[in-house]
C-alpha cells in the first residue's frame, strides 16, 4: 500500500510517473521548482491554519503538481519525499545547482559585506545555497546575498557525529513539523542531524524505525542508537541518557534513557524498538 504521505495522489488526481500504480481521473506532469524562502511550512490543506506537516528550506527542490485560485501549491518535496501544500510566493524557478549549505545552527544573510548591517534574512542549518566567491569573510551567493563563511560548507561535506549536531539543537523550543532552531520535532530533529552526516533519513519517526539500521537490545545501547516509541523518537548520547525534541519539555532536551522509557510508558507508550545504523 502506497504512503500517502510521500505519494501525490488526491481523489482528484496524481503525478504522472504514478499512472499504472494508482487510479486516478487526472494525471499530471509536475514543474520542478525550488524553495526560496529561508523556511517554509508545509501544510496538510492551502491554508496557514491548517496543520503543519513538515517544513522546507531554502533552495530545496519542489515538485508542483497543482495551484489553487488563493496562492496555494500542491507537490512533494524532493529531499524527503513529502507531500503537501506550500505557498506558490515560497517558489521560484530553478537556478544553478546549490554547492554549499548552511552548516551553523543558523546564520544571517546581509545584503552587503558588513555584520552591522540588518540582515535581510535568517537562514537554518541545512539551507541550500549556490556560492559565487567567497569575499574576505563572507560567501557570497550568486544573488548577492552576503553569509558568513564561517557558517556555511561545501554541500559534499559531512559532520562526523550527527549526535553532536543534535546536541546542538538543546533548548530550541518543540514544534510540530518544525525543521529548524527556531522550533523542531523529535524526527525532525533526527533528519536534520542525519542529513549533516550525510546519511539520507526519512520525515516521520515511523517511517524511520521502519527504514533505518538494525535492531539492538536496550542492554547494548550506545552513542548514535535511535530509540523509538509510537510516534517518537530519541537519540542515545552513551548508554544511559538520550536527547529527543520532545513535548513534555516543550524543548530540546537531555534525558536519562530509563527515566524517560518509565515516564512515557505511564503515559500510556511502550518504547517499541532501538535501532543502529
Amino acid at each position: 500500500m502506497l504512503d500517502p504521505r510521500v505519494t501525490p495522489m488526491r481523489p482528484d488526481l496524481a503525478a504522472r510517473y504514478l499512472e499504472g500504480k494508482v487510479e486516478a481521473p487526472r494525471f499530471v506532469d509536475g514543474v520542478v521548482m525550488q524553495v526560496v524562502d529561508p523556511l517554509v511550512s508545509i501544510h496538510a490543506a492551502p491554508s496557514r491554519q491548517a496543520e503543519q506537516w513538515t517544513q522546507a528550506l531554502l533552495g530545496e527542490r519542489v515538485t508542483i503538481y497543482d495551484r489553487d485560485d488563493n496562492g496555494w501549491a500542491w507537490g512533494q518535496l524532493g529531499g524527503d519525499g513529502y507531500v503537501g501544500w506550500l505557498p506558490d510566493s515560497a517558489l521560484g524557478p530553478l537556478a544553478a545547482a546549490p554547492t554549499h549549505r548552511v552548516s551553523a545552527l543558523r546564520t544571517f544573510a546581509f545584503a552587503q559585506p558588513s555584520i552591522k548591517l540588518p540582515p535581510v534574512a535568517t537562514l537554518p542549518m541545512g539551507a541550500l545555497l549556490t556560492i559565487d566567491r567567497v569575499q574576505t569573510d563572507f560567501a557570497v551567493t550568486t544573488d548577492r546575498l552576503f553569509i558568513p563563511a564561517r557558517h556555511v560548507g561545501a554541500r559534499d561535506d559531512v559532520e562526523r557525529d550527527f549526535v553532536a549536531i543534535a546536541e546542538r539543537f538543546l533548548g530550541t523550543p518543540y514544534l510540530w513539523g518544525g525543521k529548524s532552531s527556531l522550533g523542531i520535532d523529535c524526527s525532525g530533529l533526527v533528519q536534520i542531524a542525519l542529513n549533516a552526516s550525510g546519511v539520507g533519513c526519512p520525515r516521520d519517526s515511523d517511517m524511520q524505525r521502519d527504514g533505518l539500521g538494525a535492531s539492538v537490545s536496550l542492554s547494548d545501547v550506545r552513542r548514535g542508537d535511535l530509540l523509538f516509541w509510537k510516534g517518537h523518537v530519541a537519540i542515545a548520547r552513551d548508554a544511559t541518557t538520550m536527547v529527543h525534541a520532545n513535548a513534555h519539555h516543550m524543548a530540546t532536551a537531555i534525558e536519562p534513557i530509563r527515566d524517560a522509557i518509565a515516564r512515557i510508558k505511564a503515559a500510556g507508550s511502550e518504547l517499541l524498538a532501538i535501532k543502529r545504523l
